[in-house]
């Protein structure tokens, strides 16, 4: 299990442990597994997929260690 935290300047959109993690990368949307290496990427506008939700953002940042993923993003209104 991940152990995801969403952000956005208004609130924390989701905090919670997660199978997987689909995020809207610069270079293309990537999924974040189990164990994966760490990374830190700029998101684009797009989808943030996480356990069968989505959550449309225009931008933001992912960080990715230890199992632990946090997203701080601008939400789509």
């Amino acid at each position: 299990m991940l152990k995801l935290k969403i952000v956005s300047p208004e609130r924390v959109e989701f905090e919670g442990e997660v199978e997987s993690v689909k995020v809207p990368g610069a270079m293309g949307n990537f999924e974040i597994l189990q164990n994966h290496a760490p990374i830190i990427s700029s998101l684009q506008k797009g989808v943030v997929e996480y356990d069968g939700k989505q959550l449309a953002v225009t931008g933001g940042f992912v960080a990715v260690q230890k199992n632990e993923v946090s997203v701080c993003v601008e939400v789509e209104s």
